[in-house]
């Protein structure tokens, strides 16, 4: 029986299920659980065949997010960073009675960006020579992609290496792993499903995110009048690695209401 690594701590009634993004591992988090532990119980979670969750091959979304809904309390709120993200949003398209709330941070429906509907995101080619790359030098094409998470912020050299520890400090994806993960940032398109969502909806975005153009953010206010967006200024793709505190203060107000 494959297990996933899945660490409970901190003291809040409500309950905060953390999901990390490509390549890494839930030490991302380790900037910011000393923030949050007062006011939540926190899961950190090793999605599926990532760091200590050894034993996984590649899975389709829906996979990962019934893998990681079998472990998590019954009740939660759900937030995931980019490719987290989109497990976060399918837990809760998949259980919905199951999330006080939904907050995805630096992530969106549909990564890939699509000319045709004038829609934002990654070329299509970048994602494909990601995948083409891990197959001859995965170590260096994951650096690399951590890399652009950062670019543009002040401290972009030094959250990249924050960003580099945290892969380093754990066992590492297997290449069908993680091209399993880029297949899912490639394919999947979650707008249309997400648009009637009845739970509360939060999305955190960096101003100089490279991954998710802004721009996604205001077209997703527009479409998705009944959820809220929040743009940190000086942020890129990683905004709780490169601003902390200021990350912390909006999470906590956003779900102020959740904690009473």
């Amino acid at each position: 029986m494959t297990d996933l690594w899945w660490q409970t701590c901190g003291e809040g009634k409500t309950h905060l299920v953390l999901l990390h993004g490509w390549g890494l591992n839930a030490a991302v988090w380790q900037g910011i659980t000393a923030q949050l532990s007062p006011h939540f119980t926190l899961h950190l979670v090793d999605l599926p065949g990532f760091g200590r969750s050894q034993g996984y091959g590649a899975m389709k979304l829906e996979d990962m997010a019934d893998v990681v809904l079998q472990q998590a309390p019954e009740r939660a709120v759900w937030l995931g960073w980019s490719l987290g993200g989109l497990v976060a949003s399918q837990v809760t398209l998949a259980a919905p009675s199951r999330v006080d709330a939904l907050v995805t941070v630096a992530s969106s429906p549909c990564f890939q960006a699509n000319e045709h509907e004038g829609w934002p995101g990654i070329k299509g080619s970048v994602l494909q020579g990601f995948q083409q790359q891990l197959s001859e030098e995965f170590r260096r094409t994951v650096e690399r992609f951590l890399a652009l998470q950062t670019l543009g912020t002040e401290s972009a050299r030094q959250d990249a290496r924050v960003l580099k520890d945290v892969v380093l400090s754990q066992p590492f994806p297997t290449p069908e792993v993680l091209n399993g993960g880029l297949a899912i940032l490639e394919q999947v398109d979650l707008r249309a499903a997400l648009d009637n969502l009845d739970v509360p909806f939060w999305r955190l975005y960096g101003y100089l995110d490279g991954l998710v153009p802004r721009k996604a953010a205001q077209i997703l206010d527009s479409r998705w009048q009944r959820s809220a967006s929040v743009v940190f200024p000086k942020a890129a793709h990683a905004p709780f690695i490169s601003h902390p505190d200021l990350f912390c203060e909006q999470l906590l107000a956003l779900t102020s209401g959740l904690r009473l």
